[in-house]
């Protein structure tokens, strides 16, 4: 079975291969012929348009390799976990994570050789450009690739065969590759939008300074935290889907186990992601503020409330996992009875959150509420409120979290009242000093109420960080209590599914926001975008691309889960072909 597995990817691997050159030849058929002039800016891509087309694939590229990058990086860590505990569960379960690279990595080649060939031809004055900016980093780009893919095969073919040392070594070179990778495109992505290293005219004056533009490094963090969440989701709804067709307990046990473990990543990467945003958010404002106003205050302010819901579903989903999971544990009822009160106070943050600033309104309405501000709603649309919601939204978070890990365990520490107490006391002001800030910078110019996001945001990490400091000195040797893996309710697998789809599709928005911010310019205030899509995308038009886009993509992931699971079926003679 194994054999005809690795005979399948490599057919694959070829026929992904045809596929991009027969659309590259039928598209120099359809476009390339039509307008062979050596000063052709735009070429028209049938039915669709050039910009769907090229957004369509660049999403489709961006999401598979978000999944190549974050799974090994855990898969990496529950290696080496599995290394130094000696327990050969990790080691599967890494395993079980990996078999799902390789065909994904063949459609992340498969989709950015679209893209590439897409963007040369529909967009050719546009690409010109950007080589002539950024061709120093073509071929470490390109070496880095073959790289990747070694690494990739080696790791994945070379389990169990080489010693853990040099295959930790291969999943470690895998990582740094694939991040590397990251970093060069991340310069051409952000380069169109903060550019750097060029005159007024578009000269280049220094590559390196075009690389290191404003927004290049805060989207670097937010990518790499955002990809850890999307690939730890979608790895859960891996293990959600085998857990559905599992037909035994220990099936069931284990995939419930993996489904934790995806999903533990996910919300731990969660956490601190709307921290990133905020850096890559002010980023902009200081690079150009006409930017910063269009994205918070102009076309794109209701999608932010879009956001907000979406962000609000998917602390809601990940805290009733959470909650469904305390069931696991004999002594879990202890924790449960705090859930109402999460569930109130998670509840209204996500409220707040989405409660817009202005509202679409009729003129008589305007007139009955004497503006275009509700009398009352409109205190909870600015960004006081907004950044207090979300911060108080993270510490419940992390709140529920904490008691899932102390279900079933009994600290045994002589100081342990005393390390509940100090626990207790730094969520508590940590909450303080938000509410703090957030009602205050009702009182403040918006110069000094911006500021005041930074000590909320940091109280909140400190919090979570000196918080889980304590925790683990307090529950070392703890007496525990078995965890019954398994034990799930159904409607928790289906949770995992929505969270890995909530996550994807908020991926592709966001990605609609970060390119929509430039409005009119392929690179903001250097090259306008004289094309007959030179116009923002209607927020329901880009919802519904990211719709389908995000259909598309899990068609895929479905395909690849099937895929994946018949290596681990039984041959004819009972025996299993799993390594």
């Amino acid at each position: 079975m194994m054999q005809w597995f690795a005979g399948g990817q490599r057919c694959l691997r070829v026929v992904s291969t045809l596929t991009a050159l027969i659309l590259f030849n039928a598209l120099l058929g359809n476009f390339a012929l039509a307008d062979t002039g050596p000063d052709v800016a735009y070429r028209a891509f049938p039915l669709v348009g050039s910009r769907v087309a090229v957004w369509v694939a660049a999403q489709l590229h961006l999401l598979f390799a978000a999944f190549v990058l974050a799974v090994p990086l855990f898969a990496l860590i529950i290696e080496f976990i599995g290394y130094k505990t000696g327990d050969k569960r990790y080691d599967k379960l890494a395993y079980e994570f990996v078999k799902l690279l390789s065909v994904s990595f063949s459609f992340t080649a498969s989709f950015g050789a679209a893209l590439t060939f897409l963007l040369i031809i529909l967009y050719p004055k546009f690409t010109t450009y950007l080589m002539y900016v950024f061709k120093p980093t073509f071929a470490p780009y390109v070496i880095l690739l073959f790289l990747e893919g070694i690494f990739l095969y080696s790791y994945y073919y070379g389990w169990g065969k080489f010693k853990p040392k040099t295959h930790l070594f291969l999943g470690l070179g895998l990582n740094l590759v694939g991040t590397s990778i990251m970093l060069i495109a991340n310069a051409w992505l952000t380069f169109m939008t903060s550019p750097g290293g060029i005159t007024e005219s578009g000269e280049l004056i220094s590559t390196w300074a075009a690389v290191k533009n404003y927004t290049w490094m805060p989207i670097n963090i937010h990518r790499i935290i955002a990809n850890v969440c999307f690939g730890g989701s979608v790895a859960a709804a891996y293990a959600a889907f085998k857990f559905l067709q599992a037909k035994t307990d220990e099936e069931r046990a284990h995939y419930d186990w993996m489904g934790y473990i995806g999903n533990f990543v996910a919300i731990i990467a969660f956490l601190p992601l709307p921290f990133a945003g905020y850096w890559l958010a002010k980023e902009i404002y200081a690079f150009n503020q006409t930017l910063g106003v269009t994205m918070m205050g102009g076309a794109f302010s209701w999608l932010f409330i879009i956001q907000a819901v979406m962000i609000g579903n998917l602390f809601l989903s990940a805290n009733f996992y959470l909650w469904l999971g305390m069931g696991r544990v004999e002594g879990g009822e202890k924790y449960q009875r705090y859930v109402k009160y999460l569930v109130v106070v998670i509840v209204t943050c996500i409220l707040i959150w989405a409660t817009p600033r202005s509202l679409i309104s009729t003129a008589k309405e305007m007139q009955l509420m004497g503006g275009a501000f509700h009398p009352m709603l409109g205190y909870l649309g600015v960004m006081s409120a907004k950044n207090t919601a979300v911060n108080i939204l993270i510490l419940s978070t992390f709140l529920s979290f904490l008691f899932y890990r102390r279900c079933g365990k009994e600290a045994t520490v002589s100081w342990a009242k005393l390390g509940n107490l100090a626990q207790a006391l730094i969520m508590a002001t940590a909450a303080c000093i938000v509410l703090f800030f957030g009602i205050y910078g009702y009182f403040v110019e918006a110069a000094v109420r911006i500021k005041f996001s930074v000590p909320q945001v940091l109280s909140v990490l400190t919090a979570m960080i000196s918080v889980s400091a304590i925790d683990y000195f307090l529950f070392r040797g703890a007496r525990t209590k078995p965890i019954r893996w398994g034990n799930m309710p159904i409607i928790s697998q289906y949770t995992l599914f929505f969270l890995a789809v909530t996550f994807t599709w908020l991926m592709g928005l966001m990605g609609y926001v970060r390119s929509g911010l430039r409005l009119h310019w392929h690179v903001y205030g250097i090259m306008p975008d004289t094309s007959p899509d030179a116009f923002t995308p209607t927020l329901g038009f880009a919802t519904q691309v990211v719709s389908v886009t995000v259909l598309i993509f899990f068609c895929f992931i479905s395909f690849i889960f099937w895929l994946a699971s018949l290596s681990g079926k039984q041959n004819f003679d009972g025996s299993t072909a799993e390594h």
